[in-house]
């Protein structure tokens, strides 16, 4: 297929159509990313796009790397224990669609990590593109929706608090991180200049303060000073981390006054006072978030098979908000010990790639600060169904899977 793709190229050349694969692939993955931000209806544009991506990168063919063979088994393995634990309630369709979906996201973090293989800067910057318009369109809706513009409160909003394009606000805040440490980083290493990025980040980092969602706020603090100390610790030169240290102080000056300037007014600080305190009600006694997942362990110790997708509420009064304890309660035994081995050889990957000299290091460093902080945050809320998540996973899998004197080779994603 590959040949007669190839073929098909020159002969297009000779007859004065000139047609790049390389910039059909970039626009598909593109599209893939900016359709990332809209999640109000299921399936999603992201499921439709992912289809087509499969199919345009299928045409020309897909280089898998061996090395990506410990991810793939492990993913694997967690999805054939969700299918086991899955067998006793395939007459529940909220069961299987659950099911299906992780192991849809299973194949999205393949293929985004086969892909890595060619042309690793030029589709990471692509990809990057794409989620920063999506985090853009979501932001505005969020935005919107919480000052209730144009009437849209009800559609972009939930408990009063910002949703936009999403149906929970703790699914938008996390989404939006990883474009503003991204522009971030832009900033520190000059790429950007200090008014330019921090215009970038604006609508992204109001909507997601608007969400008012403490996981979210904890996720971009705990991402951005990640980023900044890898960054400045891999920096080639004193000028650079000089660069870096000034500026991140400036970036925090000018939170801080963005922060004092919205809690000036009443609407946002009566909610901020809030949802700032450690101390909800959802989350305290026995029968609180953290009561019932001490509970559910001893249960969970006499079910080797979980207690089936979905089921973990009929239990206990909710989800159990930790994707650990979900990952035996959802996918059994069988896959929460998948789960918690994909999560150590992923953090080994990780940390590995983000020293690694190499032309993506910096995407390296953006990219695993956010998903390492991703992973912590998994202690506390249901990560395993983040579609960004699985795009995080699978870049950093295939970064970690190319040689430092890989070629960028632009030419080579034909």
């Amino acid at each position: 297929m590959s040949a007669l793709a190839d073929r098909a190229e020159d002969e297009g050349r000779r007859g004065g159509l000139r047609v790049s694969y390389a910039a059909i692939k970039r626009g598909a993955l593109w599209l893939l990313t900016a359709s990332s931000g809209f999640a109000l209806i299921e399936p999603s544009p992201y499921e439709l796009v992912f289809l087509i991506a499969l199919f345009v990168f299928a045409l020309t063919g897909i280089r898998f790397s061996q090395k990506l063979l410990p991810m793939v088994f492990l993913l694997l393995v967690y999805n054939i224990g969700g299918i086991f634990s899955l067998i006793p309630w395939m007459d529940e369709s909220a069961s299987v669609r659950f099911t299906a979906v992780s192991v849809y996201l299973m194949i999205t973090a393949i293929f985004l990590a086969a892909i890595m293989a060619e042309d690793p800067l030029g589709r990471l910057d692509t990809l990057r593109k794409g989620y920063l318009f999506a985090a853009w369109c979501a932001g505005l809706a969020a935005i919107l929706g919480y000052f209730d513009l144009a009437g849209l409160g009800s559609l972009f909003t939930l408990y009063g608090r910002a949703s936009g394009t999403f149906k929970d606000p703790n699914v938008l805040g996390p989404f939006l991180v990883l474009p503003i440490v991204y522009t971030l980083q832009h900033v520190l290493i000059g790429r950007l200049g200090l008014g330019r990025g921090l215009a970038v980040m604006s609508v992204p980092l109001l909507a997601l303060f608007l969400t008012f969602s403490r996981g979210a706020w904890g996720s971009l603090a705990g991402s951005a000073l990640l980023m900044v100390a890898l960054t400045f610790l891999t920096s080639p030169n004193a000028s650079r981390r000089t660069r870096i240290v000034f500026l991140s102080l400036v970036a925090l000056a000018f939170l801080v006054v963005a922060l004092l300037i919205a809690l000036s007014f009443e609407n946002i600080r009566s909610v901020f006072e809030v949802r700032a305190s450690l101390d909800q009600d959802y989350d305290q006694g026995v029968t609180g978030r953290f009561g019932n997942q001490l509970r559910s362990i001893p249960l969970l110790l006499d079910a080797p098979n979980g207690f089936g997708p979905l089921r973990f509420r009929w239990l206990f009064p909710e989800d159990p908000h930790n994707v650990y304890i979900n990952a035996f309660a959802s996918y059994g035994w069988l896959g929460g010990l998948a789960y918690l081995g994909l999560t150590a050889a992923t953090c080994f990957a990780g940390w590995r790639l983000v020293f690694t000299r190499a032309p993506w290091q910096n995407h390296a460093i953006v990219l695993w600060s956010v998903l390492f902080v991703t992973i912590l945050q998994g202690l506390q809320i249901d990560t395993d169904h983040w579609r960004h998540m699985y795009l995080m996973l699978g870049l950093v899998w295939g970064l970690a899977a190319l040689t430092p004197d890989h070629p960028p080779r632009a030419a080579a994603g034909r």
